[in-house]
């Protein structure tokens, strides 16, 4: 078990990575000194990341670099490596650095002073952002708090540090749509903000365009509200009241022989019911969908291979309870080990 645990998940950081390493380290070092694990998370990238990850680990002792069988998307890479890490205090970041990593041993403080088995980071400003990008997420944080029945911090990201209880509760839950700062927020214990300015990107583009952000969004009001479903059931009231008031008018017009124009006022309402019935669906078919997917119990995650490993004393062998571990390198033939490249 080491001090500090750094967990990074990263998608296509080749331009990154070599200073997300030495700002990570040095931040490490002042709070911790040598005792601390550097974890990076490949998720199928499709540049030259994992070589890169690769080189790393083969020149510090502290980086263990995990690469996933493909794209599983981030939070599901940041479970991998908050699944296999080992240390007593858990420090979760982006590649990008648009967080800063000198700011870890500030959190640490504050995490000791306060006693605190969380400290997440809450941004202030979001530097090299659009508009656009600020407005959505401004709005998102804000539904997301009004529409949960958790209290989810606003302006808040996956930026923070965790102590280790913290984390085996986050990893008892298995569900595989995941929105990890909503699952810290549920598991409660001491929660302490920190604010931040948050900086731009260092390079590359990011990897949330917005279609990945409606997902996102998505998944974090599901996972954490009925909301949606309680929407749904209002439309259908409103509808059926609705739908009282216009038989009345039509008996009434029928009794007083009036000429009912019905057909465009027919259409309309056919559209109407329609559309909102097909909406009713959609919303029913997502929780279902979600739950189809719980169902099947699959790994959340496979790991394809490990780079650092080998140095740590007698071989790191990570265990894993929300995944699977395919080790590439394994040389035993135990049957219900470990999945095994064949060799000659």
């Amino acid at each position: 078990m080491t001090a500090l645990s750094i967990v990074v998940p990263c998608f296509n950081e080749q331009d990154c990575l070599a200073e997300l390493h030495a700002r990570l380290g040095a931040a490490a070092r002042i709070a911790v000194g040598e005792d601390y694990e550097l974890v990076l998370v490949n998720d199928g990238s499709r540049d030259d990341s994992w070589p890169a990850m690769q080189r790393i680990a083969a020149s510090d002792t502290h980086v263990i670099a995990i690469n996933l069988s493909r794209n599983h998307g981030h939070q599901l890479a940041l479970t991998a490596g908050l699944d296999l890490c080992r240390g007593e205090t858990i420090l979760i970041i982006d590649a990008d650095l648009q967080d800063p990593p000198e700011l870890l041993p500030q959190m640490l403080a504050a995490m000791r002073e306060q006693s605190a088995d969380v400290i997440y980071g809450v941004r202030k400003s979001r530097a090299g952002e659009t508009a656009f990008k600020r407005a959505t997420a401004h709005g998102f944080y804000r539904l997301l708090s009004r529409a949960t029945e958790v209290d989810i911090p606003v302006d808040a990201g996956d930026f923070r540090v965790m102590s280790r209880r913290a984390l085996d509760a986050l990893l008892a839950m298995p569900e595989q749509a995941r929105f990890i700062r909503g699952m810290v927020a549920w598991i409660g214990f001491k929660q302490v903000p920190f604010t931040y300015d948050r900086q731009e990107r260092f390079a590359g583009e990011t990897k949330y365009p917005l279609s990945k952000m409606l997902r996102f969004a998505f998944d974090a009001l599901t996972g954490f509200s009925s909301a949606p479903l309680k929407l749904a059931s209002h439309a259908g009231l409103l509808l059926s009241a609705s739908s009282v008031l216009l038989i009345l008018y039509i008996a009434f017009a029928w009794a007083s022989g009036q000429n009912i124009q019905g057909w465009t006022s027919l259409m309309l309402v056919v559209v109407v019911l329609g559309a909102v019935q097909m909406f009713v669906l959609a919303l029913m078919g997502e929780y279902i969908g979600r739950l189809y997917n719980e169902s099947k119990r699959r790994p959340l995650y496979i790991v394809q291979e490990i780079a650092g490993a080998e140095k740590l004393p007698g071989g790191d062998r990570r265990k894993t309870r929300l995944g699977y571990l395919a080790d590439a390198t394994a040389n035993s033939d135990n049957p219900i080990g470990r999945g095994k490249r064949p060799t000659k």
